[in-house]
């Protein structure tokens, strides 16, 4: 089979590729990927070499490159967006730009190309905030409340709206949040790993107390992968882990694992309309996907640190320039 991948070199996207190359005999991926901040190329270095394997450095709102791309394939799995809340809230037009025009252009590409399937990965943020108690079915409603999550949800609607209106065979997967290896160090867990190394502090929102739903990248590629190859089309799939742990809580797992203490947790001024709770009723994967997550939270969070802790050079190339700019400019309070 031969797969148009959008946004591989992203951190979710780079660990779908390396799963494919793994475990599907004869696959052949084209990875188009716009090498923005978060892109990195190192993420798949060892691949270059691969058959079957091509990289385009490219953007999905490029239509003609989208056209040819989608050309030369049997399917789409499009990852690629625009991914930080807190970049969002400081710059909303990219992430409308990217995540919604740019779904649109790969929807119509596919639709042209009459493709086996398209998989947009998506997000659990899209339902917006819990309280102390409940988990989100691919029923509830969609209530997104930052700009990053009201864009993913505008991208959903044009994904359902192909398939409804033109028989695409589009599926919608919603995911927890990830952790584990190549994750860029904008994200909660990397970031407060590198800091520790570098004996600096983590900064933590608030009173730490917001909790997430927390699942590992190699059980979301398994998962992305039986929604590719069983899921139904036109629906949506929760992939949620079993592990639910507020911020506090895993700053505290991370400070053990590292031989810290507490001096090193930092409290800033919250994020504006930060979501308190995320937890995903994935019930619908299990029975129609037969997928299950099968890395603990504990075992899947030691291997993440320890693949920071042994790879120090990939940590490097990543904070230096345009990230330690952004770093500065969003904690300047952390000392």
């Amino acid at each position: 089979m031969r797969y148009l991948v959008t946004g591989g070199a992203g951190f979710i996207g780079a660990n779908f590729i390396r799963f494919l190359f793994e475990q599907v005999p004869g696959v052949q991926v084209c990875n188009l990927d716009a090498l923005t901040y978060a892109g990195n190329p190192d993420n798949l270095l060892d691949l270059e070499n691969q058959g079957g394997y091509r990289f385009v450095k490219g953007n999905i709102c490029d239509v003609p490159l989208v056209d040819r791309l989608a050309g030369e394939v049997d399917g789409i799995i499009h990852f690629a967006a625009e991914s930080h809340v807190d970049r969002s809230i400081e710059n909303a037009v990219e992430f409308v730009r990217t995540n919604v025009e740019g779904t649109q252009v790969l929807l119509d590409a596919a639709r042209k190309h009459r493709h086996g399937r398209f998989v947009h990965v998506s997000t659990d943020e899209v339902y917006g905030s819990l309280g102390q108690d409940g988990r989100f079915s691919e029923d509830s409603p969609l209530q997104p409340n930052s700009p990053y999550a009201a864009s993913k949800a505008a991208a959903e609607c044009l994904v359902r709206a192909a398939f409804h209106t033109h028989q695409l065979p589009a599926i919608i997967t919603r995911a927890s949040n990830n952790y584990g290896p190549f994750q860029f160090p904008e994200k909660f867990i990397p970031l407060a790993v590198c800091n520790l190394l570098a004996n600096q502090p983590i900064p933590i929102y608030g009173t730490g107390a917001n909790v997430r739903n927390w699942i590992h990248v190699a059980d979301h590629a398994r998962g992305i992968w039986a929604a590719l190859n069983f899921g139904q089309a036109g629906r949506v799939y929760n992939l949620g882990g079993y592990d639910e742990l507020s911020n506090l809580e895993v700053a505290h797992l991370l400070l053990r694992l590292l031989g810290k203490d507490d001096s090193f947790l930092r409290f800033v001024a919250d994020r504006p309309g930060h979501d308190f709770r995320y937890s995903l009723d994935s019930a619908r994967a299990h029975q129609e996907l037969a997928w299950r997550p099968a890395v603990s939270f504990a075992a899947g969070l030691e291997a993440a640190v320890r693949w920071y802790c042994d790879n120090p050079q990939w940590i490097e190339r990543v904070r230096s320039g345009a990230f330690r700019q952004y770093y500065e400019r969003r904690y300047a309070n952390v000392q």
